[in-house]
C-alpha cells in the first residue's frame, strides 16, 4: 500500500511535466535568442541576439523584440506599438499566446 500513495503521490508531477510549460522572461530569451522559428503556411521568424528580428512571408519585415515582464514584445516599424505575448514551450514548439488567447505555434529550424 505505501508504493501506491508514493506513486499517486508523484503523478500529478509527471502529469505536469508533459505539455506546454509558461517561460520566464530568461527562458524566452534562451529559447529565442539566436533562433529561427517555422510557422504553419510557410512563413519564418529570426530572433537576432542584437534584439532584432526578421519575419518571412513572401518578402522580409524586420522588427525589434524585446522581454517585458516574463512576455515576448515586439515592435513593426512603421507601427510605434508594442505587442506582447506569454511564451509556452513544448519540446522544439513555442507558443505565443496573445491578449485575446490566440496561440500560434513555431517549430525550430534545424
Amino acid at each position: 500500500m505505501r508504493r501506491f500513495a508514493l506513486i499517486v503521490a508523484f503523478w500529478p508531477g509527471v502529469l505536469m511535466a508533459e505539455g506546454f510549460q509558461r517561460l520566464t522572461g530568461d527562458e524566452i530569451l534562451e529559447a529565442l535568442s539566436g533562433r529561427k522559428l517555422n510557422y504553419e503556411g510557410g512563413a519564418s521568424q529570426t530572433f537576432e541576439p542584437s534584439m532584432h528580428t526578421q519575419y518571412f512571408s513572401g518578402g522580409p519585415s524586420a522588427g525589434i523584440w524585446a522581454v517585458q515582464e516574463d512576455q515576448y514584445c515586439s515592435l513593426w516599424p512603421p507601427s510605434d506599438l508594442w505587442a506582447c505575448y506569454d511564451i509556452e514551450r513544448n519540446g522544439d514548439v513555442i507558443r505565443f499566446i496573445g491578449k485575446g488567447g490566440d496561440t500560434t505555434d513555431g517549430v525550430y529550424a534545424e
